[in-house]
């Protein structure tokens, strides 16, 4: 009797394990599902929304302006963002706000991206912590999926701060 449950126990242990590796993996490489805090990517994204990330991009380098990332924070590696793609490497992009007087252009160097929020008043990104590496990219937002009645693709940037490449 005793080693018909400890035979059942070992079954039960590997498949769990066999799921949970298979778990990891879908979640690492393919894709995830990632709940929104926080008002930086207002109107496109608020808080409490459900959107899905996918990692396959980002191993191919097609990463490209005007998506949306979730990335890695520069300040505090245990934290995630989800910010848009203002500039890729080698793009000069403009560091200031619409509304200041003074311009100030920066170029994205190699390996790097530039990250903003949708809502430039509150969101902290690269024009508080500059240039972000490419290997801190986790992925790339491709659906809202909560709630319900917003479903589907993202739009565009809402401040057209996109500048098309030279």
């Amino acid at each position: 009797m005793f080693r018909r449950v400890l035979v059942k126990t070992l079954g039960l242990v590997g498949v769990t394990i066999q799921y949970g590796c298979i778990a990891h993996c879908t979640f690492e490489y393919i894709g995830e599902f990632v709940l929104c805090s926080g008002p930086s990517m207002e109107p496109t994204i608020t808080n409490h929304d459900l959107i899905f990330s996918e990692r396959l991009s980002r191993h191919f380098y097609r990463i490209e302006k005007g998506d949306i990332v979730i990335a890695k924070s520069p300040f505090d590696p245990k934290m995630n963002i989800c910010k848009r793609v203002i500039g890729l490497e080698g793009d000069k992009v403009c560091t200031s706000s619409p509304s200041d007087v003074f311009k100030a252009h920066i170029y994205v160097p190699k390996g790097h991206v530039w990250l903003e929020g949708d809502n430039l008043r509150n969101s902290t990104d690269s024009r508080t912590y500059g240039p972000v590496p490419y290997a801190l990219i986790r992925g790339r937002v491709c659906l809202k999926l909560w709630p319900p009645h917003s479903f589907g693709t993202l739009s565009k940037s809402p401040n057209k701060r996109i500048i098309p490449s030279e």
